[in-house]
Protein backbone atom coordinates (compact mmCIF):
# COMPACT_ATOMS: atom_id res chain seq x y z
CA UNK A 1 0.00 0.00 0.00
CA UNK A 2 3.08 2.12 0.56
CA UNK A 3 4.50 1.91 -2.26
CA UNK A 4 1.85 2.26 -4.65
CA UNK A 5 1.18 5.39 -2.84
CA UNK A 6 4.57 6.60 -3.25
CA UNK A 7 4.38 6.12 -7.27
CA UNK A 8 0.88 7.80 -7.60
CA UNK A 9 1.84 10.54 -6.04
CA UNK A 10 4.96 13.34 -6.58
CA UNK A 11 3.49 16.35 -4.93
CA UNK A 12 1.71 17.95 -1.80
CA UNK A 13 -1.21 18.47 -4.44
CA UNK A 14 -1.67 15.36 -4.67
CA UNK A 15 -1.94 14.47 -1.18
CA UNK A 16 -5.19 16.36 -1.28
CA UNK A 17 -4.60 18.70 1.30
CA UNK A 18 -6.09 22.01 1.64
CA UNK A 19 -5.56 25.51 0.29
CA UNK A 20 -4.53 27.02 3.35
CA UNK A 21 -1.71 23.89 4.40
CA UNK A 22 -1.12 24.40 0.84
CA UNK A 23 0.51 28.13 0.67
CA UNK A 24 1.97 27.63 3.93
CA UNK A 25 3.67 24.96 2.61
CA UNK A 26 4.68 26.75 -0.84
CA UNK A 27 6.03 29.76 1.55
CA UNK A 28 8.01 27.12 3.91
CA UNK A 29 10.00 26.40 0.66
CA UNK A 30 9.17 22.68 0.43
CA UNK A 31 9.79 21.34 -3.39
CA UNK A 32 8.84 18.29 -3.10
CA UNK A 33 7.59 15.36 -0.60
CA UNK A 34 10.60 13.50 0.94
CA UNK A 35 10.69 9.77 0.78
CA UNK A 36 8.89 9.61 4.54
CA UNK A 37 6.17 12.07 3.57
CA UNK A 38 5.12 10.78 0.32
CA UNK A 39 4.81 6.91 2.63
CA UNK A 40 3.20 8.17 6.05
CA UNK A 41 0.91 11.36 4.92
CA UNK A 42 -1.38 8.64 2.84
CA UNK A 43 -1.61 6.36 5.47
CA UNK A 44 -1.64 8.49 8.45
CA UNK A 45 -4.79 10.37 6.14
CA UNK A 46 -6.66 7.29 6.35
CA UNK A 47 -6.58 6.32 9.85
CA UNK A 48 -3.85 3.82 10.34
CA UNK A 49 -1.93 3.30 13.39
CA UNK A 50 2.08 3.97 12.11
CA UNK A 51 5.23 3.01 13.20
CA UNK A 52 7.65 4.92 11.73
CA UNK A 53 11.18 4.48 11.72
CA UNK A 54 13.20 7.41 10.72
CA UNK A 55 15.89 9.34 11.40
CA UNK A 56 15.79 13.34 12.44
CA UNK A 57 16.46 15.36 8.77
CA UNK A 58 14.27 13.32 7.14
CA UNK A 59 10.77 15.19 7.25
CA UNK A 60 8.83 13.38 9.43
CA UNK A 61 7.73 16.04 11.40
CA UNK A 62 5.70 17.45 8.65
CA UNK A 63 5.26 13.89 7.73
CA UNK A 64 2.55 13.42 10.99
CA UNK A 65 1.72 17.49 10.80
CA UNK A 66 0.02 17.57 7.40
CA UNK A 67 -2.50 14.95 8.12
CA UNK A 68 -2.87 15.84 11.78
CA UNK A 69 -3.52 19.76 10.81
CA UNK A 70 -5.83 18.06 8.25
CA UNK A 71 -7.64 15.91 10.33
CA UNK A 72 -8.37 18.62 13.32
CA UNK A 73 -9.29 21.44 10.28
CA UNK A 74 -10.26 24.57 12.51
CA UNK A 75 -10.26 25.68 16.25
CA UNK A 76 -13.50 23.51 18.21
CA UNK A 77 -13.96 22.90 21.77
CA UNK A 78 -11.78 23.95 25.01
CA UNK A 79 -10.38 20.62 25.16
CA UNK A 80 -7.09 19.11 22.53
CA UNK A 81 -7.93 16.66 20.08
CA UNK A 82 -4.52 15.78 19.75
CA UNK A 83 -1.53 15.71 21.74
CA UNK A 84 2.04 15.43 20.07
CA UNK A 85 4.88 13.86 22.95
CA UNK A 86 8.61 14.36 22.51
CA UNK A 87 11.19 13.82 25.02
CA UNK A 88 12.99 17.34 25.44
CA UNK A 89 11.45 20.81 25.83
CA UNK A 90 14.00 21.84 22.57
CA UNK A 91 12.25 19.48 20.39
CA UNK A 92 8.80 20.34 21.67
CA UNK A 93 9.08 24.09 20.63
CA UNK A 94 10.83 22.59 17.54
CA UNK A 95 7.49 21.07 16.91
CA UNK A 96 5.65 23.86 17.78
CA UNK A 97 7.64 25.89 15.16
CA UNK A 98 6.79 23.56 12.92
CA UNK A 99 3.00 23.81 13.51
CA UNK A 100 3.25 27.83 13.49
CA UNK A 101 4.71 27.60 10.14
CA UNK A 102 2.25 24.66 8.53
CA UNK A 103 -1.05 26.64 10.34
CA UNK A 104 -0.60 29.75 9.79
CA UNK A 105 -3.60 30.52 7.76
CA UNK A 106 -5.70 28.04 9.97
CA UNK A 107 -7.35 29.26 13.42
CA UNK A 108 -6.24 25.93 14.61
CA UNK A 109 -5.30 26.63 18.76
CA UNK A 110 -1.99 25.45 19.50
CA UNK A 111 0.06 25.28 22.51
CA UNK A 112 3.45 23.81 23.67
CA UNK A 113 4.23 22.86 27.50
CA UNK A 114 7.56 21.78 29.62
CA UNK A 115 9.18 21.81 32.54
CA UNK A 116 12.10 24.47 33.33
CA UNK A 117 9.29 27.39 33.65
CA UNK A 118 6.83 27.54 35.78
CA UNK A 119 3.01 26.23 34.60
CA UNK A 120 1.00 29.34 36.17
CA UNK A 121 1.25 30.31 32.44
CA UNK A 122 0.98 27.63 30.27
CA UNK A 123 -2.18 26.50 32.81
CA UNK A 124 -3.46 29.71 31.66
CA UNK A 125 -3.51 29.54 28.03
CA UNK A 126 -5.04 25.80 28.08
CA UNK A 127 -7.55 27.10 29.68
CA UNK A 128 -8.26 29.26 27.11
CA UNK A 129 -9.11 26.27 24.90
CA UNK A 130 -6.32 24.44 22.53
CA UNK A 131 -6.59 22.15 19.57
CA UNK A 132 -2.88 20.57 19.08
CA UNK A 133 -0.83 20.31 22.33
CA UNK A 134 2.88 19.66 22.23
CA UNK A 135 4.32 18.25 25.59
CA UNK A 136 6.63 16.27 27.15
CA UNK A 137 5.54 13.31 29.30
CA UNK A 138 6.80 14.94 32.64
CA UNK A 139 4.74 18.31 32.61
CA UNK A 140 1.75 16.53 30.52
CA UNK A 141 1.46 14.11 33.68
CA UNK A 142 1.84 17.42 36.45
CA UNK A 143 -1.05 19.59 34.43
CA UNK A 144 -3.37 16.44 34.17
CA UNK A 145 -3.22 15.08 37.67
CA UNK A 146 -3.50 18.85 39.08
CA UNK A 147 -6.82 18.67 37.13
CA UNK A 148 -5.63 21.56 34.44
CA UNK A 149 -5.41 19.59 31.54
CA UNK A 150 -9.26 18.01 30.50
CA UNK A 151 -8.26 14.49 27.77
CA UNK A 152 -11.74 12.96 26.96
CA UNK A 153 -11.81 14.37 23.57
CA UNK A 154 -8.31 13.40 22.16
CA UNK A 155 -8.53 11.52 19.00
CA UNK A 156 -4.92 11.75 18.05
CA UNK A 157 -1.72 10.76 20.22
CA UNK A 158 1.79 10.88 18.39
CA UNK A 159 4.79 9.77 19.99
CA UNK A 160 8.08 11.45 18.68
CA UNK A 161 11.56 10.69 18.99
CA UNK A 162 10.40 7.11 21.18
CA UNK A 163 13.50 5.65 21.28
CA UNK A 164 14.94 8.54 23.21
CA UNK A 165 11.75 8.79 25.17
CA UNK A 166 12.94 5.23 26.93
CA UNK A 167 16.30 6.30 27.37
CA UNK A 168 15.28 9.10 29.71
CA UNK A 169 12.82 6.90 31.89
CA UNK A 170 9.61 8.45 30.46
CA UNK A 171 7.75 4.96 30.23
CA UNK A 172 6.16 4.96 33.48
CA UNK A 173 4.54 8.46 32.66
CA UNK A 174 3.67 6.85 29.33
CA UNK A 175 1.94 4.02 30.44
CA UNK A 176 -0.22 6.42 32.98
CA UNK A 177 -1.51 8.59 30.20
CA UNK A 178 -1.81 5.31 28.00
CA UNK A 179 -4.70 4.47 31.10
CA UNK A 180 -6.04 7.63 31.32
CA UNK A 181 -7.16 8.62 27.48
CA UNK A 182 -9.96 7.47 25.15
CA UNK A 183 -9.27 4.20 24.25
CA UNK A 184 -10.66 5.02 20.47
CA UNK A 185 -7.46 7.42 18.80
CA UNK A 186 -5.37 7.05 15.83
CA UNK A 187 -1.65 6.53 17.22
CA UNK A 188 1.63 7.25 15.72
CA UNK A 189 4.91 6.50 16.62
CA UNK A 190 7.98 7.38 15.47
CA UNK A 191 11.32 6.50 16.23
CA UNK A 192 14.85 6.44 14.45
CA UNK A 193 15.75 2.99 16.22
CA UNK A 194 14.30 0.27 16.97
CA UNK A 195 15.91 -1.02 20.59
CA UNK A 196 13.84 -3.37 22.33
CA UNK A 197 12.44 -0.75 24.88
CA UNK A 198 10.51 1.07 21.85
CA UNK A 199 9.48 -2.60 20.33
CA UNK A 200 7.46 -3.38 23.85
CA UNK A 201 6.19 -0.01 23.81
CA UNK A 202 4.78 0.45 20.40
CA UNK A 203 3.01 -3.58 21.02
CA UNK A 204 1.67 -1.74 24.13
CA UNK A 205 0.62 1.17 22.04
CA UNK A 206 -0.16 0.90 18.80
CA UNK A 207 -3.29 -1.49 16.96
CA UNK A 208 -2.40 -3.16 14.08
CA UNK A 209 0.09 -0.51 12.93
CA UNK A 210 1.71 -0.22 9.25
CA UNK A 211 5.30 -0.07 9.49
CA UNK A 212 7.23 2.90 7.37
CA UNK A 213 10.83 2.60 7.32
CA UNK A 214 12.66 4.96 5.52
CA UNK A 215 16.74 3.60 5.93
CA UNK A 216 17.46 0.71 7.86
CA UNK A 217 17.00 1.66 11.57
CA UNK A 218 19.78 3.88 13.04
CA UNK A 219 21.57 4.05 9.73
CA UNK A 220 23.33 7.62 9.25
CA UNK A 221 22.10 9.77 6.67
CA UNK A 222 23.81 9.31 3.06
CA UNK A 223 24.51 12.94 2.82
CA UNK A 224 26.97 12.63 6.00
CA UNK A 225 30.64 12.43 5.57
CA UNK A 226 32.05 10.60 8.60
CA UNK A 227 35.68 10.44 9.95
CA UNK A 228 37.70 9.22 13.17
CA UNK A 229 40.64 9.88 14.92
CA UNK A 230 42.14 8.25 17.76
CA UNK A 231 43.40 10.89 20.05
CA UNK A 232 45.36 9.98 23.61
CA UNK A 233 43.84 11.91 25.96
CA UNK A 234 41.69 15.21 27.04
CA UNK A 235 44.55 17.64 26.13
CA UNK A 236 45.28 16.81 22.68
CA UNK A 237 41.85 16.72 21.46
CA UNK A 238 41.65 20.16 22.53
CA UNK A 239 44.88 20.65 20.26
CA UNK A 240 43.26 18.65 17.16
CA UNK A 241 39.96 20.69 17.86
CA UNK A 242 41.93 23.89 17.48
CA UNK A 243 43.44 22.68 14.47
CA UNK A 244 40.58 21.67 12.38
CA UNK A 245 38.53 24.58 13.11
CA UNK A 246 41.70 27.09 11.83
CA UNK A 247 39.40 26.66 8.11
CA UNK A 248 36.56 29.16 9.12
CA UNK A 249 35.55 28.88 5.87
CA UNK A 250 34.89 24.94 5.47
CA UNK A 251 33.78 24.74 9.38
CA UNK A 252 31.71 28.01 9.69
CA UNK A 253 28.70 26.48 11.72
CA UNK A 254 29.47 24.02 14.04
CA UNK A 255 28.08 21.79 16.72
CA UNK A 256 30.47 20.19 19.00
CA UNK A 257 28.86 17.48 21.59
CA UNK A 258 30.42 16.47 24.89
CA UNK A 259 29.59 13.70 26.75
CA UNK A 260 29.65 16.06 30.58
CA UNK A 261 28.18 19.23 31.01
CA UNK A 262 31.80 19.91 32.43
CA UNK A 263 33.87 19.28 29.23
CA UNK A 264 31.00 20.87 27.23
CA UNK A 265 31.87 24.24 29.58
CA UNK A 266 35.56 23.87 29.36
CA UNK A 267 35.65 23.53 25.23
CA UNK A 268 33.28 27.09 24.93
CA UNK A 269 35.58 28.38 27.56
CA UNK A 270 38.47 27.50 25.73
CA UNK A 271 37.05 28.65 22.50
CA UNK A 272 35.86 32.22 23.65
CA UNK A 273 39.58 32.48 25.35
CA UNK A 274 41.14 32.15 21.69
CA UNK A 275 38.63 34.30 19.56
CA UNK A 276 37.65 31.79 17.12
CA UNK A 277 34.23 33.08 16.66
CA UNK A 278 31.34 33.33 18.60
CA UNK A 279 30.67 30.51 20.66
CA UNK A 280 27.61 29.41 23.22
CA UNK A 281 27.17 26.33 25.65
CA UNK A 282 23.58 24.44 26.10
CA UNK A 283 23.27 21.92 28.59
CA UNK A 284 21.29 20.44 31.77
CA UNK A 285 22.67 23.60 34.06
CA UNK A 286 21.52 26.28 31.97
CA UNK A 287 18.68 28.34 32.22
CA UNK A 288 15.23 27.45 29.93
CA UNK A 289 15.97 31.27 28.39
CA UNK A 290 19.45 30.87 27.91
CA UNK A 291 18.86 27.63 25.85
CA UNK A 292 16.69 29.36 23.93
CA UNK A 293 18.38 32.32 22.97
CA UNK A 294 21.43 30.19 22.32
CA UNK A 295 19.51 28.08 19.90
CA UNK A 296 18.26 30.96 17.97
CA UNK A 297 21.05 32.97 17.34
CA UNK A 298 22.83 29.26 15.97
CA UNK A 299 20.02 29.09 13.71
CA UNK A 300 20.02 32.86 12.98
CA UNK A 301 23.99 32.42 11.94
CA UNK A 302 24.99 34.58 14.76
CA UNK A 303 27.53 31.96 16.19
CA UNK A 304 29.69 29.29 14.86
CA UNK A 305 30.07 26.88 17.52
CA UNK A 306 27.53 25.61 19.32
CA UNK A 307 28.68 23.52 22.33
CA UNK A 308 26.07 20.94 23.81
CA UNK A 309 25.29 17.93 25.46
CA UNK A 310 23.12 15.28 24.40
CA UNK A 311 19.84 16.82 25.96
CA UNK A 312 20.21 19.56 22.65
CA UNK A 313 20.83 16.19 20.26
CA UNK A 314 17.26 16.30 18.74
CA UNK A 315 16.12 19.94 19.17
CA UNK A 316 18.09 21.36 16.66
CA UNK A 317 16.71 22.33 13.44
CA UNK A 318 19.06 23.70 11.45
CA UNK A 319 19.98 23.12 7.51
CA UNK A 320 23.15 24.95 7.08
CA UNK A 321 25.14 23.05 10.23
CA UNK A 322 28.41 22.26 8.32
CA UNK A 323 30.29 19.75 10.55
CA UNK A 324 28.96 18.40 13.84
CA UNK A 325 32.56 17.33 16.33
CA UNK A 326 32.21 14.45 18.34
CA UNK A 327 34.63 15.38 21.25
CA UNK A 328 33.28 12.61 23.28
CA UNK A 329 31.91 9.58 22.34
CA UNK A 330 28.33 9.00 23.62
CA UNK A 331 27.86 6.15 25.50
CA UNK A 332 24.20 5.59 24.75
CA UNK A 333 25.27 4.48 21.36
CA UNK A 334 22.02 5.46 19.08
CA UNK A 335 22.87 9.23 20.16
CA UNK A 336 25.72 9.28 17.53
CA UNK A 337 23.03 8.78 14.89
CA UNK A 338 21.07 11.70 16.55
CA UNK A 339 24.33 13.87 16.98
CA UNK A 340 25.26 13.82 13.43
CA UNK A 341 21.41 13.77 12.03
CA UNK A 342 22.33 17.84 12.91
CA UNK A 343 24.48 18.29 9.92
CA UNK A 344 23.63 17.22 6.17
CA UNK A 345 19.88 18.09 6.89
CA UNK A 346 17.57 18.73 4.06
CA UNK A 347 19.74 17.21 0.84
CA UNK A 348 22.58 19.18 2.00
CA UNK A 349 25.83 17.82 2.59
CA UNK A 350 27.61 17.83 5.97
CA UNK A 351 30.63 15.90 7.79
CA UNK A 352 30.76 14.32 11.53
CA UNK A 353 34.31 14.12 12.96
CA UNK A 354 34.49 11.85 16.18
CA UNK A 355 37.65 11.96 18.40
CA UNK A 356 37.95 8.92 20.51
CA UNK A 357 40.86 7.82 23.10
CA UNK A 358 41.78 4.50 23.62
CA UNK A 359 38.71 3.72 26.24
CA UNK A 360 36.07 5.30 23.80
CA UNK A 361 37.49 2.84 21.39
CA UNK A 362 35.19 0.21 22.80
CA UNK A 363 31.74 2.44 22.61
CA UNK A 364 33.11 3.31 18.70
CA UNK A 365 32.91 -0.45 18.18
CA UNK A 366 29.43 -0.98 19.26
CA UNK A 367 28.29 2.40 17.71
CA UNK A 368 29.53 0.63 14.17
CA UNK A 369 27.47 -2.63 14.73
CA UNK A 370 24.19 -0.66 15.47
CA UNK A 371 25.16 1.81 12.16
CA UNK A 372 26.20 -0.98 10.26
CA UNK A 373 29.54 0.27 9.16
CA UNK A 374 32.75 0.91 9.33
CA UNK A 375 33.71 4.66 10.69
CA UNK A 376 37.05 5.72 8.32
CA UNK A 377 39.57 6.29 10.41
CA UNK A 378 42.38 8.93 9.80
CA UNK A 379 45.87 9.41 11.71
CA UNK A 380 46.37 12.64 13.53
CA UNK A 381 47.61 15.50 11.55
CA UNK A 382 51.30 15.43 11.67
CA UNK A 383 50.97 19.63 12.60
CA UNK A 384 48.93 18.43 15.94
CA UNK A 385 51.20 18.40 19.08
CA UNK A 386 50.32 15.21 21.36
CA UNK A 387 50.61 15.69 24.53
CA UNK A 388 51.45 12.94 27.37
CA UNK A 389 48.78 11.57 29.33
CA UNK A 390 48.75 12.98 32.35
CA UNK A 391 48.75 9.80 35.47
CA UNK A 392 45.08 9.92 37.06
CA UNK A 393 43.64 10.60 33.41
CA UNK A 394 45.70 7.19 32.47
CA UNK A 395 44.59 5.72 35.58
CA UNK A 396 40.96 6.30 34.77
CA UNK A 397 41.15 4.61 31.03
CA UNK A 398 42.73 1.50 32.42
CA UNK A 399 40.33 1.17 34.90
CA UNK A 400 36.70 1.68 32.08
CA UNK A 401 38.98 -0.78 30.02
CA UNK A 402 39.28 -3.52 32.03
CA UNK A 403 35.31 -2.43 32.76
CA UNK A 404 34.47 -2.77 29.20
CA UNK A 405 36.24 -6.51 29.18
CA UNK A 406 34.15 -7.65 32.06
CA UNK A 407 31.21 -6.21 30.58
CA UNK A 408 32.04 -8.30 27.49
CA UNK A 409 33.74 -11.59 29.58
CA UNK A 410 32.53 -12.34 33.33
CA UNK A 411 35.34 -14.23 34.12
CA UNK A 412 37.91 -11.58 33.11
CA UNK A 413 39.84 -10.89 36.53
CA UNK A 414 41.29 -7.81 35.67
CA UNK A 415 44.62 -6.27 34.48
CA UNK A 416 44.61 -3.38 35.85
CA UNK A 417 45.22 -3.50 40.28
CA UNK A 418 44.39 -0.13 42.32
CA UNK A 419 47.18 -0.11 44.36
CA UNK A 420 46.57 1.62 47.71
CA UNK A 421 46.91 5.49 48.13
CA UNK A 422 46.73 7.80 45.72
CA UNK A 423 49.88 8.51 43.39
CA UNK A 424 50.62 11.78 42.40
CA UNK A 425 51.67 12.59 39.17
CA UNK A 426 53.42 15.83 38.13
CA UNK A 427 50.61 16.95 36.48
CA UNK A 428 49.25 16.97 40.53
CA UNK A 429 52.03 18.22 42.07
CA UNK A 430 51.66 21.81 43.80
CA UNK A 431 47.90 22.08 42.48
CA UNK A 432 45.68 22.94 44.82
CA UNK A 433 41.46 21.85 45.10
CA UNK A 434 40.49 24.40 42.82
CA UNK A 435 42.89 26.47 41.46
CA UNK A 436 41.64 27.35 38.30
CA UNK A 437 45.06 26.51 36.36
CA UNK A 438 43.84 22.72 36.62
CA UNK A 439 41.51 23.49 33.72
CA UNK A 440 43.25 22.18 30.66
CA UNK A 441 41.68 25.94 28.64
CA UNK A 442 43.58 27.43 30.94
CA UNK A 443 46.76 25.96 30.29
CA UNK A 444 46.74 26.70 26.69
CA UNK A 445 47.55 30.81 28.28
CA UNK A 446 50.73 30.46 27.69
CA UNK A 447 50.40 30.13 24.31
CA UNK A 448 49.12 34.18 24.12
CA UNK A 449 46.11 35.26 23.12
CA UNK A 450 46.44 35.57 19.59
CA UNK A 451 43.28 36.03 17.19
CA UNK A 452 42.77 33.63 14.13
Amino acid sequence: MAEEAEKEISTFEDFKLNKQLLNAIAEAGYEKPTPIQLQAIPLISAGHDILGIAQTGTGKTAAFLLPLLMKVKYAQGDNPRAIIIAPTRELVMQIEENITLLAKYTDIRHLAIYGGLGPKTQIEAVNKGIDILVATPKRLMELYLKGDLILKDLKTLILDEADKMMDMGFMPQIRRLLEVIPRKRQNLLFSATMPDKVVELSEEFLEFPTRVEITPQATPVETVSQVLYQVPNLRTKIELLEHLIQDADTLNRVIIFTRSKKNAESVSKFLEHRNYGEVRAIHGNKGQNTRINSMEAFKGGEIRFLVATDVAARGIDVTMVSHVINFDVPLIYEDYVHRIGRTGRAEQAGAAITFATEAEMYHVQKVEKIIRMKIPQEPMPETVKVFKTPFEEQQEMAREIDRQKRRDDPDFKGAFHEKKGRHKSNFDKGKKKGDPKNSFWQKTKKKGSRKK
